[in-house]
Protein backbone atom coordinates (compact mmCIF):
# COMPACT_ATOMS: atom_id res chain seq x y z
CA UNK A 1 0.00 0.00 0.00
CA UNK A 2 1.22 3.30 -0.91
CA UNK A 3 1.12 6.70 1.19
CA UNK A 4 0.06 9.90 0.34
CA UNK A 5 1.86 12.47 2.64
CA UNK A 6 0.18 16.38 2.39
CA UNK A 7 3.19 19.08 1.76
CA UNK A 8 2.56 20.15 5.34
CA UNK A 9 3.33 16.82 7.00
CA UNK A 10 6.62 16.16 4.88
CA UNK A 11 7.87 19.35 6.14
CA UNK A 12 6.61 18.79 9.60
CA UNK A 13 8.66 15.21 9.38
CA UNK A 14 11.41 16.60 8.03
CA UNK A 15 11.84 19.81 10.04
CA UNK A 16 11.70 17.51 13.23
CA UNK A 17 14.26 14.78 12.13
CA UNK A 18 16.50 18.08 11.01
CA UNK A 19 16.41 19.28 15.11
CA UNK A 20 14.26 22.47 14.09
CA UNK A 21 11.11 21.42 16.03
CA UNK A 22 12.52 20.83 19.71
CA UNK A 23 11.94 24.12 21.72
CA UNK A 24 15.34 26.24 20.48
CA UNK A 25 15.33 27.95 23.95
CA UNK A 26 15.85 24.99 25.97
CA UNK A 27 19.02 24.33 28.36
CA UNK A 28 21.42 22.43 25.94
CA UNK A 29 23.83 20.50 28.46
CA UNK A 30 27.41 19.12 26.61
CA UNK A 31 26.09 15.75 26.45
CA UNK A 32 22.70 16.72 25.07
CA UNK A 33 24.75 18.49 22.77
CA UNK A 34 26.72 15.19 21.69
CA UNK A 35 22.89 13.69 21.11
CA UNK A 36 21.32 16.28 18.66
CA UNK A 37 24.75 16.14 16.73
CA UNK A 38 24.19 12.43 16.81
CA UNK A 39 20.53 12.64 15.67
CA UNK A 40 21.49 15.37 12.76
CA UNK A 41 24.38 12.79 11.56
CA UNK A 42 26.63 15.48 10.83
CA UNK A 43 27.73 19.37 11.43
CA UNK A 44 29.52 20.39 8.00
CA UNK A 45 32.63 22.50 8.72
CA UNK A 46 33.20 25.60 6.79
CA UNK A 47 36.05 28.79 7.05
CA UNK A 48 33.64 31.91 6.09
CA UNK A 49 32.55 33.69 8.78
CA UNK A 50 30.80 36.27 7.49
CA UNK A 51 28.89 36.11 10.43
CA UNK A 52 29.65 33.33 12.60
CA UNK A 53 31.11 29.42 11.19
CA UNK A 54 28.74 27.19 10.06
CA UNK A 55 29.06 24.39 12.63
CA UNK A 56 28.45 27.05 15.17
CA UNK A 57 25.35 28.40 13.33
CA UNK A 58 23.86 25.31 12.62
CA UNK A 59 23.86 24.27 15.99
CA UNK A 60 22.78 27.67 17.63
CA UNK A 61 19.91 27.81 14.84
CA UNK A 62 18.58 24.49 16.50
CA UNK A 63 19.27 25.48 20.32
CA UNK A 64 20.29 29.20 21.37
CA UNK A 65 21.58 28.19 24.75
CA UNK A 66 24.68 26.10 22.37
CA UNK A 67 28.18 26.78 23.81
CA UNK A 68 31.08 26.69 21.62
CA UNK A 69 33.26 25.05 24.34
CA UNK A 70 30.98 22.05 24.70
CA UNK A 71 32.01 21.63 20.70
CA UNK A 72 35.25 22.09 21.71
CA UNK A 73 35.55 19.48 24.20
CA UNK A 74 33.55 16.95 22.72
CA UNK A 75 36.07 17.17 19.87
CA UNK A 76 39.36 17.71 21.35
CA UNK A 77 39.00 16.67 24.88
CA UNK A 78 36.31 13.95 24.94
CA UNK A 79 37.45 12.14 21.85
CA UNK A 80 33.28 12.13 21.15
CA UNK A 81 33.51 13.35 17.79
CA UNK A 82 35.81 13.37 15.03
CA UNK A 83 36.01 15.33 11.73
CA UNK A 84 36.02 13.62 8.52
CA UNK A 85 34.20 13.91 5.53
CA UNK A 86 30.42 12.95 4.26
CA UNK A 87 30.26 15.16 1.17
CA UNK A 88 31.94 18.09 2.63
CA UNK A 89 33.71 18.34 6.09
CA UNK A 90 31.97 17.25 8.65
CA UNK A 91 32.11 17.08 12.41
CA UNK A 92 30.95 13.09 13.05
CA UNK A 93 30.32 11.29 16.28
CA UNK A 94 33.39 9.38 16.99
CA UNK A 95 30.63 6.06 16.61
CA UNK A 96 30.16 6.37 13.83
CA UNK A 97 34.26 6.39 13.10
CA UNK A 98 34.05 2.58 12.79
CA UNK A 99 31.90 2.79 9.27
CA UNK A 100 34.23 5.69 8.24
CA UNK A 101 36.86 2.97 7.95
CA UNK A 102 35.20 1.54 4.64
CA UNK A 103 35.24 4.62 3.39
CA UNK A 104 39.32 5.29 4.21
CA UNK A 105 40.12 2.22 2.30
CA UNK A 106 37.82 3.10 -0.73
CA UNK A 107 40.20 6.54 -0.62
CA UNK A 108 42.89 4.39 -0.56
CA UNK A 109 42.29 2.76 -3.41
CA UNK A 110 41.29 5.97 -5.80
CA UNK A 111 43.27 9.23 -4.08
CA UNK A 112 46.69 8.30 -5.06
CA UNK A 113 45.40 7.83 -8.94
CA UNK A 114 43.44 11.12 -8.76
CA UNK A 115 45.74 13.33 -7.13
CA UNK A 116 48.22 11.72 -9.22
CA UNK A 117 46.64 13.88 -12.79
CA UNK A 118 46.51 16.50 -9.94
CA UNK A 119 49.83 17.06 -8.94
CA UNK A 120 51.77 15.01 -11.49
CA UNK A 121 54.66 12.26 -10.67
CA UNK A 122 56.08 12.01 -7.22
CA UNK A 123 53.77 13.86 -5.51
CA UNK A 124 53.90 11.43 -2.52
CA UNK A 125 57.32 11.74 -2.23
CA UNK A 126 57.45 13.83 1.20
CA UNK A 127 54.67 10.93 2.73
CA UNK A 128 56.85 8.90 4.63
CA UNK A 129 59.39 11.59 6.29
CA UNK A 130 55.73 13.39 7.22
CA UNK A 131 54.32 10.62 9.10
CA UNK A 132 57.13 9.88 10.44
CA UNK A 133 57.69 13.43 11.91
CA UNK A 134 54.30 13.28 13.24
CA UNK A 135 54.71 9.81 15.19
CA UNK A 136 57.84 11.17 16.52
CA UNK A 137 57.51 14.71 17.35
CA UNK A 138 53.32 14.76 17.35
CA UNK A 139 50.60 16.76 16.52
CA UNK A 140 51.62 19.12 14.08
CA UNK A 141 49.98 21.89 11.97
CA UNK A 142 51.29 21.74 7.69
CA UNK A 143 52.95 25.25 8.77
CA UNK A 144 55.31 24.10 10.74
CA UNK A 145 56.54 21.33 7.66
CA UNK A 146 56.27 23.75 4.88
CA UNK A 147 58.79 23.11 2.34
CA UNK A 148 61.66 25.97 2.18
CA UNK A 149 60.47 28.16 -0.57
CA UNK A 150 57.16 26.74 -1.59
CA UNK A 151 54.81 29.14 -2.95
CA UNK A 152 51.18 28.85 -1.39
CA UNK A 153 48.66 28.42 -4.13
CA UNK A 154 45.81 27.73 -2.02
CA UNK A 155 44.44 23.50 -2.14
CA UNK A 156 45.68 23.37 -5.72
CA UNK A 157 49.22 23.83 -4.76
CA UNK A 158 49.32 22.55 -1.40
CA UNK A 159 53.11 22.14 -0.72
CA UNK A 160 54.27 18.26 -0.26
CA UNK A 161 54.41 17.79 3.47
CA UNK A 162 50.44 19.45 3.27
CA UNK A 163 49.61 16.54 0.30
CA UNK A 164 51.43 13.97 2.72
CA UNK A 165 48.57 15.45 5.79
CA UNK A 166 46.01 15.46 3.63
CA UNK A 167 46.32 12.18 2.39
CA UNK A 168 47.17 10.65 5.87
CA UNK A 169 44.37 12.15 7.18
CA UNK A 170 41.77 10.93 3.77
CA UNK A 171 42.90 7.86 4.51
CA UNK A 172 42.28 7.27 8.21
CA UNK A 173 45.82 7.21 9.25
CA UNK A 174 45.82 10.38 10.83
CA UNK A 175 43.11 12.68 12.41
CA UNK A 176 42.32 15.86 13.24
CA UNK A 177 43.22 16.54 16.92
CA UNK A 178 42.11 20.36 16.99
CA UNK A 179 42.59 23.32 15.25
CA UNK A 180 44.22 26.61 15.66
CA UNK A 181 42.98 29.74 13.78
CA UNK A 182 40.91 27.17 11.74
CA UNK A 183 43.87 25.35 10.78
CA UNK A 184 43.80 21.19 11.12
CA UNK A 185 46.40 20.27 13.72
CA UNK A 186 47.01 16.69 12.57
CA UNK A 187 48.23 13.63 15.02
CA UNK A 188 48.07 10.23 14.84
CA UNK A 189 44.53 8.28 14.54
CA UNK A 190 45.49 6.71 17.82
CA UNK A 191 46.17 9.00 19.49
CA UNK A 192 43.04 11.38 18.62
CA UNK A 193 39.80 8.27 18.41
CA UNK A 194 39.64 6.26 21.54
CA UNK A 195 40.16 2.60 21.13
CA UNK A 196 36.25 2.04 21.49
CA UNK A 197 35.49 3.49 18.18
CA UNK A 198 38.78 3.10 16.27
CA UNK A 199 39.52 -0.66 17.34
CA UNK A 200 35.84 -2.28 16.10
CA UNK A 201 35.36 -3.39 12.55
CA UNK A 202 32.34 -4.48 10.72
CA UNK A 203 32.00 -6.04 7.61
CA UNK A 204 30.82 -4.16 4.20
CA UNK A 205 27.32 -5.47 4.44
CA UNK A 206 26.84 -4.60 7.65
CA UNK A 207 28.68 -1.05 6.42
CA UNK A 208 26.21 -0.43 3.83
CA UNK A 209 23.13 -1.44 5.76
CA UNK A 210 24.41 1.39 8.42
CA UNK A 211 24.69 3.66 5.67
CA UNK A 212 21.16 3.15 4.52
CA UNK A 213 19.18 2.40 7.60
CA UNK A 214 21.06 5.49 9.46
CA UNK A 215 20.25 8.29 6.48
CA UNK A 216 16.79 6.72 6.20
CA UNK A 217 15.97 7.75 9.79
CA UNK A 218 17.26 10.74 9.55
CA UNK A 219 15.63 11.65 6.39
CA UNK A 220 12.36 10.36 7.59
CA UNK A 221 11.41 9.54 3.88
CA UNK A 222 13.48 9.63 0.53
CA UNK A 223 14.35 7.90 -2.61
CA UNK A 224 17.39 5.50 -3.07
CA UNK A 225 19.47 8.72 -4.00
CA UNK A 226 18.98 10.94 -1.24
CA UNK A 227 19.64 7.73 1.05
CA UNK A 228 22.91 7.52 -0.43
CA UNK A 229 23.33 11.32 -0.92
CA UNK A 230 22.82 12.09 2.61
CA UNK A 231 26.28 10.40 4.00
CA UNK A 232 28.32 10.35 0.69
CA UNK A 233 29.39 6.52 1.77
CA UNK A 234 27.69 4.59 -0.78
CA UNK A 235 26.20 4.51 -4.36
CA UNK A 236 22.98 4.79 -5.52
CA UNK A 237 22.86 1.34 -7.00
CA UNK A 238 23.88 0.17 -3.45
CA UNK A 239 21.12 2.21 -1.74
CA UNK A 240 18.78 1.05 -4.41
CA UNK A 241 20.21 -2.54 -3.95
CA UNK A 242 19.36 -1.66 -0.20
CA UNK A 243 15.84 -0.63 -0.51
CA UNK A 244 15.10 -3.88 -2.16
CA UNK A 245 16.84 -6.42 0.01
CA UNK A 246 14.34 -4.95 2.45
CA UNK A 247 11.12 -3.87 1.54
CA UNK A 248 9.60 -5.96 4.28
CA UNK A 249 10.82 -2.92 6.53
CA UNK A 250 9.68 -0.42 4.44
CA UNK A 251 6.60 1.31 3.16
CA UNK A 252 6.40 3.45 0.05
CA UNK A 253 4.96 6.95 0.30
CA UNK A 254 3.95 9.67 -2.07
CA UNK A 255 5.43 13.00 -0.68
CA UNK A 256 3.27 16.09 -1.97
CA UNK A 257 5.15 18.84 -3.48
CA UNK A 258 4.80 22.41 -2.36
CA UNK A 259 4.53 23.40 -6.14
CA UNK A 260 2.60 21.91 -8.64
CA UNK A 261 4.42 18.68 -10.06
CA UNK A 262 3.60 15.05 -9.44
CA UNK A 263 3.71 13.39 -6.16
CA UNK A 264 7.21 11.65 -5.75
CA UNK A 265 7.59 8.40 -4.62
CA UNK A 266 9.64 7.72 -1.68
CA UNK A 267 10.57 5.29 0.72
CA UNK A 268 10.08 4.96 4.51
CA UNK A 269 10.06 2.61 7.40
CA UNK A 270 7.13 0.46 7.65
CA UNK A 271 5.51 1.85 10.79
CA UNK A 272 6.03 5.44 9.84
CA UNK A 273 2.07 6.27 9.04
CA UNK A 274 1.64 5.36 12.19
CA UNK A 275 4.15 8.12 13.96
CA UNK A 276 3.03 10.88 12.35
CA UNK A 277 1.12 12.62 14.95
CA UNK A 278 4.29 12.17 17.72
CA UNK A 279 5.77 14.91 14.79
CA UNK A 280 5.37 18.10 16.66
CA UNK A 281 5.12 21.04 14.53
CA UNK A 282 8.05 23.62 14.38
CA UNK A 283 7.95 26.70 16.41
CA UNK A 284 6.64 29.89 14.79
CA UNK A 285 9.93 32.02 15.18
CA UNK A 286 11.69 33.26 13.02
CA UNK A 287 15.64 31.37 12.82
CA UNK A 288 18.43 32.49 10.16
CA UNK A 289 20.43 28.87 8.71
CA UNK A 290 23.42 28.90 7.85
CA UNK A 291 23.86 28.56 3.71
CA UNK A 292 25.65 25.13 4.72
CA UNK A 293 22.89 23.79 7.04
CA UNK A 294 22.06 20.41 6.55
CA UNK A 295 18.38 21.12 6.25
CA UNK A 296 19.07 22.62 2.97
CA UNK A 297 22.25 20.31 1.76
CA UNK A 298 20.18 19.08 -0.86
CA UNK A 299 19.04 21.69 -3.18
CA UNK A 300 16.29 19.93 -4.76
CA UNK A 301 14.90 18.20 -2.03
CA UNK A 302 14.64 21.48 -0.34
CA UNK A 303 12.70 22.90 -3.20
CA UNK A 304 10.35 20.15 -3.71
CA UNK A 305 9.19 20.04 -0.16
CA UNK A 306 9.93 23.94 0.66
CA UNK A 307 9.00 25.42 -2.75
CA UNK A 308 12.55 27.62 -2.05
CA UNK A 309 15.16 28.02 -4.64
CA UNK A 310 18.38 28.66 -3.00
CA UNK A 311 22.08 28.68 -4.27
CA UNK A 312 25.05 29.86 -2.59
CA UNK A 313 27.20 32.39 -4.78
CA UNK A 314 30.25 32.35 -2.86
CA UNK A 315 32.10 31.40 -6.16
CA UNK A 316 29.35 33.45 -8.84
CA UNK A 317 31.28 36.39 -10.11
CA UNK A 318 29.86 39.34 -8.53
CA UNK A 319 28.08 40.84 -11.21
CA UNK A 320 26.11 37.65 -12.05
CA UNK A 321 24.79 37.20 -8.42
CA UNK A 322 21.33 37.24 -8.01
CA UNK A 323 21.26 37.79 -4.35
CA UNK A 324 24.88 37.89 -2.76
CA UNK A 325 28.00 36.71 -1.68
CA UNK A 326 26.78 34.54 1.19
CA UNK A 327 23.07 35.07 2.09
CA UNK A 328 21.06 33.52 4.38
CA UNK A 329 17.75 31.51 4.54
CA UNK A 330 15.19 32.41 6.85
CA UNK A 331 12.82 29.86 8.04
CA UNK A 332 9.51 30.93 9.77
CA UNK A 333 7.98 27.97 11.48
CA UNK A 334 7.51 25.34 8.71
CA UNK A 335 8.16 27.52 5.60
CA UNK A 336 11.66 29.24 3.99
CA UNK A 337 10.07 32.28 3.78
CA UNK A 338 12.72 34.99 2.40
CA UNK A 339 16.85 35.38 2.40
CA UNK A 340 18.83 38.05 4.30
CA UNK A 341 22.38 39.52 3.38
CA UNK A 342 24.48 40.81 6.31
CA UNK A 343 27.87 40.67 7.66
CA UNK A 344 29.60 41.00 11.51
CA UNK A 345 31.22 44.33 11.46
CA UNK A 346 33.49 42.95 14.91
CA UNK A 347 35.98 46.43 14.48
CA UNK A 348 32.50 48.26 14.98
CA UNK A 349 30.76 45.45 16.87
CA UNK A 350 27.79 45.74 14.68
CA UNK A 351 25.68 43.22 12.24
CA UNK A 352 25.21 45.33 9.61
CA UNK A 353 22.01 43.95 7.86
CA UNK A 354 22.56 44.84 3.78
CA UNK A 355 19.40 43.68 2.45
CA UNK A 356 16.14 41.64 2.73
CA UNK A 357 14.17 39.49 -0.09
CA UNK A 358 11.11 37.65 1.10
CA UNK A 359 9.86 35.04 -0.86
CA UNK A 360 6.45 35.82 -2.88
CA UNK A 361 2.73 35.98 -1.25
CA UNK A 362 5.60 36.48 2.02
CA UNK A 363 4.37 39.74 3.53
CA UNK A 364 6.48 42.03 5.17
CA UNK A 365 4.04 42.65 8.32
CA UNK A 366 5.26 44.24 11.68
CA UNK A 367 4.40 41.40 13.57
CA UNK A 368 7.14 39.84 10.97
CA UNK A 369 9.59 41.72 10.84
CA UNK A 370 9.59 42.18 14.86
CA UNK A 371 10.36 38.35 14.97
CA UNK A 372 13.36 39.06 12.66
CA UNK A 373 14.73 41.81 14.34
CA UNK A 374 14.25 39.52 17.24
CA UNK A 375 16.10 36.57 16.20
CA UNK A 376 19.00 38.92 14.37
CA UNK A 377 19.49 40.56 18.08
CA UNK A 378 19.80 37.22 19.23
CA UNK A 379 22.22 36.34 16.36
CA UNK A 380 24.40 39.05 17.05
CA UNK A 381 24.59 38.64 20.75
CA UNK A 382 25.56 34.93 19.65
CA UNK A 383 28.42 36.34 16.97
CA UNK A 384 29.89 38.64 19.60
CA UNK A 385 28.41 42.23 18.56
CA UNK A 386 26.78 44.34 20.61
CA UNK A 387 24.01 45.60 18.12
CA UNK A 388 22.31 44.90 14.68
CA UNK A 389 22.45 47.82 11.92
CA UNK A 390 19.60 48.25 9.28
CA UNK A 391 22.00 49.77 6.24
CA UNK A 392 20.03 51.87 3.64
CA UNK A 393 18.25 50.39 1.34
CA UNK A 394 17.77 47.20 3.18
CA UNK A 395 13.95 46.49 2.78
CA UNK A 396 14.83 47.16 -1.25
Amino acid sequence: MTNLLSNSDARRVFLSKQGLSAPPNRALTKAGLLQLIHELGFVQVDSIQTVERAHHQILFSRNQTYRREHLKALLEKDGALFEHWTHDASILPSAFFVYWKHKFLHQERVIIERWRKWRGEGFEAAFEETYERVRRDGAILSRDIKADGHVSGGWWNWHPNKTALEYFWHTGKLAIAGRSNFQKIYDLTERVIPAEFREPEVSREEFVDWACRSALARLGFATHGEIAAFWNLVSPDEAKAWVSAHREELTEVLIEPALDGKARPSWAFADFPSTLDSYPDAPPRIRVLSPFDPMIRDRNRTERLFGFFYRIEVFVPEPKREYGYYVFPLLEGDRLIGRIDMKADRKKSTLDVKRLWLEPGVKPSAGRLERLEAELDRLARFAGVEKVVFLEGWRG
